[in-house]
């Protein structure tokens, strides 16, 4: 057999078996495109992308935890609402969210100081209500353990400050980063007086675990099916979508809700 005639049976093995694996790669990719596809839609212009309700169960035993046990402060039924501002302002904000959604962090990162200023001036009040879609769609625990430390900071007073760090340092939506509770614990050094033993402890020990899927579990009896899901007084602010919200737009809104 001449050398060119080995050489060129060599290559064409060579070519199937990288046809093969590219097909593999391909087929890998497909699925895993299906499976994101299943999990993500827009919101409207400008809103990002949003985590959908999915159906992951699967056959699987439920994952137990401890004692449900409630942040300081939290209301409304099963205690599973974190308020934030006066009492006695007029316009509500309710926010359904989940720290690894990137259109939430859209939302809080494009609307954050509006929503803070608003609240300071006692025109705005706002319930958080945290979900773990993005751990039920795409797998991981950053959902899960990120809302348990905001719940841990809730109980030092600390919540608006150490949830709105979170999402100025939310990593991309596969990187489970917020997994990793010494991340958790890392990002609360930047919090004035967050980083004690006693929050320490309720990160390690996920002391609101159990307060987390009960929260979640209560979004799954809701209407909504997506994060964020923001409402102000009751209707969707993502409901216009020819005239997509503003910074703006959204005061307007609130000093309209306060008129009654």
């Amino acid at each position: 057999m001449s050398q060119k005639n080995s050489d060129g049976k060599r290559s064409a093995r060579e070519r199937l078996q990288e046809q093969r694996q590219h097909e593999e790669a391909k087929g890998r990719r497909r699925r895993t495109l299906i499976a994101v596809a299943a999990v993500v839609a827009v919101l409207g212009a400008g809103a990002g992308i949003a985590a959908i309700v999915a159906n992951t169960s699967g056959g699987k035993k439920k994952e137990t935890a401890g004692p449900l046990v409630a942040p300081q402060g939290a209301t409304g039924k099963d205690s599973v609402t974190i308020p934030v501002g006066k009492p006695a302002a007029k316009a509500s904000l309710v926010v359904y969210e989940d720290f690894r959604c990137p259109a939430c962090a859209q939302f809080e990162n494009g609307f954050r100081d509006t929503v803070n200023q608003l609240e300071q001036k006692g025109e705005l009040k706002a319930e958080y209500h945290i979900v773990t879609l993005i751990d039920a769609n795409l797998g991981g625990t950053g959902s899960l353990n990120a809302a348990n430390a905001a719940a841990c900071a809730q109980d030092a007073g600390k919540f608006s400050a150490y949830h709105d760090l979170l999402y100025k340092n939310q990593p991309p939506e596969t990187d489970d980063a917020f997994g990793k509770k010494a991340r958790l614990l890392e990002l609360a050094g930047q919090v004035p007086g967050l980083d004690t033993p006693a929050f320490r402890t309720c990160v390690d020990d996920g002391t609101h675990d159990s307060w987390v899927k009960k929260s979640h579990e209560a979004f799954g009896k809701t209407s909504y099916r997506a994060t964020p899901t923001v409402l102000l007084n009751g209707k969707s602010i993502y409901a216009d979508q020819a005239n997509p919200l503003t910074p703006d737009k959204l005061r307007q809104m609130v000093a309209e809700a306060a008129k009654g």
